[in-house]
């Protein structure tokens, strides 16, 4: 086997260790115990369940602890610390899947008929647009973050960048459901 096919099984078998590890968390409560053991410090506890919102494993329970935060405590608040969590979360998805998503993708447009066009799309300034557009509205939808942190690495941008867009559509998305859990 190539080093591409190394790296592939490599990273299938670390989402496949992580699906394992999510399932028990899941199964045995142990997420849902850490975030609601920290709502009672919301500032604390906004940030942690910040951290667990950008997971596909995670950001159910994540959601219903920054609603409940935000219900008990303030909606801003309980949004600006919970998006810089998802800020350091998006981070390590961010450095994990930039290069290497961008690698996997244009070794698969190699080895099928048509690579030469599709490569030029990855190239054009409005692609690029498109990608940040729709990775930044994932991130800032409930909807986990590793595809849209996945967009936004394939599209090459930078970390000050990334950072800005994580914050800011983080911030949204957190106040968006601070705002609907202060209504019902």
């Amino acid at each position: 086997m190539n080093n591409h096919e190394n790296n592939l099984i490599r990273d299938l078998m670390l989402v496949v260790f992580s699906i394992f590890i999510a399932i028990i968390l899941a199964k045995t409560g142990v997420l849902q115990g850490l975030i609601t053991s920290t709502q009672e410090m919301r500032f604390i506890g906004s940030f942690v369940a910040g951290i667990f919102f950008t997971s596909v494993f995670t950001t159910a329970p994540a959601i219903i602890a920054l609603g409940e935060i935000a219900h008990a405590n303030s909606v801003i608040s309980t949004a600006l610390l919970g998006s810089m969590g998802a800020l350091a979360g998006d981070l390590v998805i961010y450095k994990f899947v930039r290069d290497r998503l961008s690698e996997h993708l244009m070794e698969l447009v190699k080895h099928r008929g048509g690579g030469k066009r599709i490569k030029m799309l990855f190239k054009l300034k409005y692609f690029r647009w498109l990608t940040f557009l729709i990775g930044g509205f994932i991130i800032a939808s409930p909807l986990p973050d590793e595809l849209g942190v996945s967009l936004l690495g394939f599209s090459k941008m930078r970390i000050r960048f990334f950072v800005a867009l994580s914050l800011v559509f983080n911030f949204i998305g957190i106040l968006l459901i601070g705002i609907v859990a202060k209504a019902l």
